[in-house]
């Protein structure tokens, strides 16, 4: 059986290994439900220390995914993957590999909560026990912080002997999230984690994403919720009907950032100062003006302040992009009348 060699090893093995930060490659994969094609043809890169969101309508793949890169599927007979998963330059899809191991280094949490038919300290502990040889006290010191890290610890730090089914719905899902995380995986797959947690439970989540990013964990979220991906993803997957449509960070996706204004008393110098800023566009009192790539956030209140020194009644100002929402409308509207 195969053993996947950990970052380490392998860039002691393969010095040029350092080149890339893919932490998963994915090469021409494709996916059946028995003869029915589910994914075709899908072409990712994942890197470490990146929040990668997946969206798409239902139906189009998201969640198959997932299952293919800890490979899942293997649990259901008649399902089958073609292609290459590289992580460390393994394929993670032969059939010799250590599927223990893998999903120790590619954790999963599922859109319904799985706890385990233990305790709430027995569900963190589990796994660990399988991966780690840690003292009572580690061990203790792990639990914590895995519940800590999942907003939970709080809430069951007196009764982690109650077994975890009593927990409500929510508090099982921050469960299973402190169970994946224990085991401190490089790559962690969110199949829709937020949907049965109130909106405190999905901020929490959203810091925690936030925290394992920072950690160079490779993170990939499937949402329908568009905004929890635009608050928190690096890069962007659009799926539909089991291809990538479309796939790039935000700024790719959603094109250039604009500034619309409505402004009054505009002399031949503001309007030099606005298109200074960028490609600038004018109706009457109205101004659009593009905002720099490698903006940093002073942009506008400079240029604001340029235009009120130079005379000019600023009577309104609005940022302007497509949301990531249009975009995946246009996107699937495209693909329909194709």
């Amino acid at each position: 059986m195969a053993t996947l060699m950990n970052a380490a090893e392998l860039t002691l093995a393969t010095p040029a290994a350092e080149a890339t930060t893919a932490r998963i490659s994915i090469r021409n994969l494709d996916f059946f439900y028995g003869a029915n094609r589910a994914l075709k043809a899908i072409d990712l890169d994942f890197a470490a220390g990146e929040v990668t969101g997946m969206i798409g309508p239902s139906g189009c793949g998201k969640s198959t995914l997932l299952r293919v890169l800890n490979r899942m599927y293997d649990l259901y007979p008649g399902q089958r993957a073609t292609g290459q998963v590289l992580m460390d330059g393994q394929n993670i899809l032969a059939p010799n590999i250590d599927l223990i191991q893998l999903r120790s280094r590619i954790g999963m949490v599922f859109q319904k909560p799985t706890p385990f038919p233990m305790s709430i300290e027995d569900n963190i502990s589990f796994g660990v026990k399988l991966h780690e040889r840690l003292s009572r006290a580690e061990m203790a010191e792990r639990v914590e912080w895995s519940l800590t890290r999942a907003a939970l610890w709080d809430e069951v730090k007196d009764r982690l002997g109650a077994q975890a089914g009593a927990l409500s719905g929510g508090q099982q899902q921050r469960l299973c999230i402190a169970r994946t995380i224990a085991v401190r995986p490089e790559v962690i797959l969110l199949d829709e984690p937020t949907s049965a947690l109130d909106p405190i439970g999905r901020a929490d989540v959203r810091d925690l994403l936030l925290s394992l990013k920072a950690r160079g964990v490779a993170v990939l979220l499937n949402s329908h919720l568009i905004g929890e991906v635009e608050r928190v993803c690096d890069r962007v997957v659009i799926l539909d009907r089991g291809q990538v449509a479309a796939s790039g960070t935000l700024a790719e996706l959603l094109g250039r950032r604009e500034l619309r204004l409505r402004l009054g008393g505009v002399t031949a110098a503001a309007e030099a100062r606005l298109a200074a800023t960028g490609a600038l566009a004018r109706t009457g009192e109205e101004f659009t003006v593009a905002l720099p790539a490698d903006d940093d956030g002073v942009a506008v209140p400079e240029l604001i302040a340029d235009l009120v020194a130079l005379g000019v009644r600023v009577h309104s100002v609005e940022p302007a992009r497509i949301s990531l929402e249009d975009r995946l409308l246009g996107i699937l509207r495209h693909e329909e009348q194709s």
